[in-house]
């Protein structure tokens, strides 16, 4: 029903116009607004997300978009779009924040981008075709030893009101694995997975469009992607698993032995 090279190509189009912003805006004054207490969005997510809207529906105009600032859609085919995955990073000119575009149909993730602007690696994934970075073939790693592993997790924006922190599963596996980054974009998380720089990566009250391309990275990678329970439930209940494979189970069950 979709062209989907051609899907792909407006993809990629979509997250090099919004990386020119967003480098662009590297070195100005951040025009900052907030969510909420610690959640931010500033001018330049706004003005990446026009630019990617724009660049996708000259594309097809007949596919919605689902996007952090303020637009929704559960239509059966949709792009799922992050302007600006990592704003609190970016707002303190911190190095790590990426781009993310996905596009679903039928509630099934068939291609995925996340573009990094400062290191100009773009991680791409199609459905049953594989994932790369820059073009070269990527998959996860071998690790099957929880304690070698390299982790990744992230923190909620309502860590100051809400008692689901993570502070306890972060303290739990700090002390079971050879180190835990907390790198600030969920997106790149994931890719890092998919690309065998992380074994493994979990977080809570993720959205949509925080995961969406990344999980398709990661699955097309050889990996695994679950929900707590083990299931496919993350884009309902915001808890993601993504891992190598081998090192899934383990981390279930380390992470539900923390009540």
């Amino acid at each position: 029903m979709y062209d989907l090279d051609l899907l792909l190509d407006a993809a990629l189009r979509a997250a090099a116009r919004a990386a020119e912003i967003v480098s662009a805006s590297g070195t100005q004054q951040r025009q900052i607004t907030h969510k909420g207490a610690i959640d931010l969005v500033t001018d330049t997510d706004i003005r990446s997300q026009a630019a990617i809207i724009e660049t996708l529906q000259a594309a097809d105009r007949t596919i919605p978009v689902l996007a952090e600032e303020g637009l929704t859609t559960d239509a059966p085919a949709r792009w799922i779009v992050d302007p600006l995955d990592g704003t609190t990073n970016f707002a303190h000119g911190y190095p790590v924040y990426s781009i993310s575009i996905a596009f679903e149909s039928d509630r099934s993730l068939l291609l995925g981008v996340v573009l990094d602007p400062l290191r100009n690696e773009a991680f791409v994934a199609r459905r049953g075709k594989g994932a790369w970075l820059n073009h070269h073939p990527i998959h996860v790693s071998a690790e099957a030893n929880l304690d070698h592993t390299l982790l990744a997790t992230g923190f909620p924006y309502d860590i100051r009101t809400n008692q689901e922190t993570n502070l306890p599963q972060f303290s739990h596996l700090a002390r079971r694995c050879r180190g835990i980054r907390r790198g600030g974009s969920a997106a790149l998380d994931l890719a890092y997975v998919a690309a065998g720089r992380l074994d493994g990566y979990w977080e809570a009250k993720l959205h949509p469009w925080d995961i969406a391309a990344g999980v398709l990275l990661v699955t097309e990678a050889g990996g695994t992607v679950t929900d707590y329970n083990g299931d496919s439930g993350y884009f309902f209940n915001g808890k993601v698993i993504a891992s190598n494979g081998s090192i899934h189970s383990t981390l279930i069950t380390e992470l539900a032995s923390i009540v």
